[in-house]
C-alpha cells in the first residue's frame, strides 16, 4: 500500500546535499513556503554511500519526504578525471537511499537527474521520451548513467512496490553560491572567474576549451529550487520531466556576455585541442508545466548579472 502524502507542510522532510548549492536553495525556499522539519544530513555523519549510515539516517529523522539533491559532480575535466568515482559514488548513493527509503515507508522520495543522463545526438529540444535512444557525451557518460538509474529505481519500485518515486532532470544550473574552483566548476562560474581575474590582472585574453560551438541551456538556481519543490507537491507519476528555460546559447555567446558584464576586453582564445563536450543541449519544457505548472521566470542575463555580483562580494567564499 503506497503512503498517502497529507499535510505536506508538517511533515518530517529529508535535503541529501541540503548544504551545497542547490540544496541550500531548495532549502531555503522550502522555509520560505512554510515547511517547518526540514533536516539535512551532513556526509561526516551520513556518508550517503554507506548503508548503516543511510539506515541510521532513516532511523533518526524519520522523513516522510526525501528530496535527494547529493551528488559528485563537476565540469568535463573532472569528469574526464574522475568516471570511476562519479559513477560509483552516485549510483551507489541513489540506489540505497530510494532502498532505505521503500524499507522505511518514507511516503514520497523526489530524486533529482541531469541533463548529462540524455544521448549525445539527442533530437533538440530534447523530451523526456529520447532518454533511450543513444549513449550520452563520452566525458559525463558515468555521471549522467549513474544518475539515470534512479528513474529505473523509481519506475520498478513504483510497478511492484506502489512506491511513490518521481524523477526530474533539471538542466545546467547556475547563480549565487555556485562552485567557482576552476578544477571542477562548471562553464558559467568559470568564466565569471576567469574574467574577473584576468580583468584585475590587466591579461589581454582568456583561454578557454573547444572552439565556442555547443550550445547550453542555463537554469538559475531558484528557479531550480521552485520546480523541484512544486513537483514535490503537485507531482506523482512514473515519468520522467525536464525542468529549464528551454532556449540555449552559443558557448561563444555566453562567454562574451560573461566578459561584458564583467567588463573584461581583452581577446577571448578557444584551445581546440580540448574537448567541446555535448554539441547541443536545450530541453523541451512543456511536460513540466502540464504537470505541475513550473516555468522558469529568470532570464539569463539578469541571472548572470546578479550572479558575478555575488562572486564580487563573496570572493573569500566562492
Amino acid at each position: 500500500m503506497k503512503p498517502e502524502v497529507t499535510g505536506l507542510k508538517q511533515l518530517p522532510i529529508v535535503v541529501t546535499g541540503g548544504a551545497g548549492f542547490l540544496g541550500s536553495g531548495v532549502v531555503k525556499c522550502l522555509h520560505s513556503r512554510g515547511y517547518k522539519n526540514i533536516f539535512v544530513p551532513r556526509s561526516k555523519e551520513y556518508d550517503l554511500r554507506d548503508p548503516a549510515a543511510i539506515s541510521r539516517l532513516y532511523r533518526d529523522f524519520n522523513p516522510r519526504v526525501v528530496i535527494h539533491l547529493a551528488a559528485v559532480v563537476g565540469g568535463i575535466g573532472a569528469n574526464r578525471d574522475n568516471p570511476g568515482r562519479f559513477f560509483y559514488d552516485n549510483a551507489i548513493m541513489g540506489i540505497q537511499l530510494m532502498e532505505y527509503a521503500r524499507q522505511f515507508e518514507v511516503a514520497k522520495f523526489v530524486a533529482v537527474g541531469t541533463i548529462c543522463a540524455y544521448p549525445k545526438f539527442a533530437p533538440v529540444p530534447f523530451k523526456e521520451e529520447d532518454l533511450w535512444n543513444g549513449y550520452p557525451e563520452e566525458t559525463n557518460a558515468p555521471y549522467g548513467l549513474a544518475k539515470k538509474m534512479m528513474l529505473v529505481q523509481a519506475q520498478s519500485y513504483r510497478a511492484q512496490y506502489g512506491f511513490n518515486a518521481i524523477y526530474l532532470l533539471p538542466v545546467n544550473l547556475y547563480g549565487p553560491g555556485d562552485n567557482f574552483d576552476l578544477n571542477t566548476s562548471h562553464v558559467i562560474p568559470a568564466l565569471i572567474r576567469k574574467c574577473v581575474e584576468a580583468k584585475e590582472r590587466n591579461e589581454q585574453q582568456i583561454v578557454l576549451w573547444g572552439d565556442g560551438s555547443p550550445t547550453r541551456e542555463f537554469l538559475y538556481v531558484e528557479d531550480a529550487a521552485e520546480g523541484i519543490i512544486s513537483a514535490t507537491e503537485n507531482y506523482d507519476g512514473e515519468e520522467p520531466v525536464n525542468l529549464g528555460t528551454g532556449r540555449e546559447i552559443y558557448i561563444r555567446d555566453l562567454a562574451q556576455m560573461i566578459a561584458e558584464e564583467v567588463g573584461f576586453r581583452g581577446e577571448i582564445v578557444w584551445d581546440t585541442t580540448k574537448p567541446n563536450g555535448q554539441p547541443r543541449r536545450c530541453l523541451d519544457t512543456s511536460r513540466a508545466e502540464r504537470f505541475f505548472g513550473f516555468r522558469a521566470k529568470f532570464d539569463l542575463r539578469q541571472g548572470v548579472i546578479q550572479t558575478v555580483a555575488w562572486f564580487n562580494a563573496h570572493r573569500v567564499r566562492a
